[in-house]
């Protein structure tokens, strides 16, 4: 999906690719070893890694891959890009998808090939990446605050006049005043209103609608409309999450209806999210900032669905995995493996097909699979698939996915932004 420039920019060739051999021990009541060795066992590690760079990745398979790393389920992801534009467009509402959670330019493509009006980014960077990759309606979902944030805004706008970022404060609407006039910029802003969760946004009705009036009366910006972002997305039970949101988003709605009473345009109301994305087009918002809907980290899978199913939310499928080696195994009921604190392992992540072993951590580069008596487990030389809790978190530490249809390797898509503050 992604083009071979833009995978050679974004990622140099895989190095350190070893060629790994099945290896068990002797243990009493093991798992099933997932190991199959080597595939391509005539091709020597250069090769290999010169396969990666052309994109050949034929006969290419998990048991390659160095650990831990991404998995990504091509036909689970497929499956989830498609359940979310189905259901956006049969409830009229548009989506404007986050981009923290994935980072990629092929998973932004398919949301976009999919009906996406644009991108929703939490960083000036991811902006500023994704716009230069030539996309389209970026929302920069924090207010530009300091010299640095507020001049990559204001060049960002110069750019792509499709761009836009949120406003919740009058000091800043100050500072953004006199930064596009000095720039001769015309910016497009969106106010930020308070909806419950305490992390930014501005009172809603009667406050926001004032610096709505100050936004639409400056020559050097142009009124868009209302953000307000709930955080309620984990609410268990569909009719507790269609009450809370609905409750969440009074202060938005006050907002919009007083500001069309007072003659100002009201574009977009924007918020949402994968947990609420069939829920938001009742409760006043136009489009969904919903993103982990691509992939499904394990915080959603019991917030339960509108099926009325509490264990499972059946919506959307997990399409993203830990690929991890078990590596040594010397106390009871515990075996080690390279899913250590650097690659995020969790407490809330769940394995692949053994969903009973606990996951823990034992430092940097170590983790930790435990497991009851009686209870199967895996051996020294396994390698396991695990789930993870919060998928901003584990995109942040890894520099590709791998793009799997069962055991075989199709694709490889860079993660953007790996170098630092500037380019996060």
């Amino acid at each position: 999906m992604a083009s071979r420039r833009e995978f050679l920019s974004a990622s140099a060739a895989v190095s350190a690719l070893a060629l790994t051999r099945n290896s068990s021990a002797a243990t009493t009541k093991p798992a099933k070893s997932t190991s199959t060795g080597p595939c391509l066992a005539d091709c020597d590690i250069v090769e290999l890694n010169q396969r990666i760079a052309k994109r050949d990745f034929r006969g290419m398979t998990k048991d390659m891959l160095p650990t831990p790393c991404l998995i990504v389920d091509l036909d689970n992801f497929h499956h989830n890009i498609k359940q979310m534009a189905d259901t956006a467009k049969a409830n009229g509402i548009n989506v404007r998808p986050h981009v923290k959670v994935h980072k990629s330019l092929a998973v932004a493509k398919a949301q976009r090939d999919a009906g996406a009006i644009g991108l929703t980014c939490s960083t000036i960077a991811e902006a500023e990446l994704f716009s230069g990759a030539g996309f389209k309606g970026m929302m920069f979902t924090k207010q530009p605050v300091g010299r640095n944030n507020t001049q990559r805004a204001i060049a960002l706008s110069k750019k792509d006049p499709t761009f836009m970022f949120v406003c919740d404060d009058n000091k800043v609407f100050d500072w953004v005043e006199e930064a596009a006039e000095a720039h001769n910029a015309k910016v497009r802003i969106l106010v930020s209103v308070y909806a419950g969760l305490a992390r930014q946004g501005m009172p809603g009705g009667q406050p926001a609608v004032d610096l709505a009036k100050r936004v639409h009366g400056s020559k050097h910006m142009s009124f868009e409309g209302f953000m307000a972002y709930s955080g309620l997305v984990h609410t268990k039970g569909f009719e507790a999450r269609r009450k809370a949101s609905y409750e969440s988003l009074a202060g938005a709605r006050e907002s919009r209806d007083l500001a069309l009473k007072a003659g100002l345009p009201v574009n977009i109301m924007s918020g949402g999210a994968t947990g609420t994305y069939n829920i938001d087009h009742e409760v006043g918002l136009t489009e969904l900032q919903a993103g982990t809907y691509v992939f499904l980290d394990t915080a959603y899978w019991t917030v339960g669905g509108e099926d009325g199913d509490m264990a499972h939310y059946n919506d959307f499928k997990p399409a993203l995995t830990v690929l991890t080696t078990m590596d040594s195994q010397y106390h009871p009921n515990l075996i080690s493996c390279d899913y250590g604190g650097k690659a995020m392992a969790g407490h809330g992540d769940i394995v692949r097909d053994m969903p009973w072993l606990k996951v823990g951590t034992g430092g940097a580069e170590y983790g930790a699979l435990s497991w009851k008596d009686g209870e199967k487990f895996p051996a020294t030389g396994d390698r396991l698939e695990i789930y993870p809790t919060n998928l901003d978190m584990s995109t942040n530490a890894y520099d590709r996915y791998y793009v799997a249809q069962g055991d075989k390797i199709v694709d490889v898509w860079p993660i953007m932004g790996r170098a630092g503050a500037a380019q996060r």
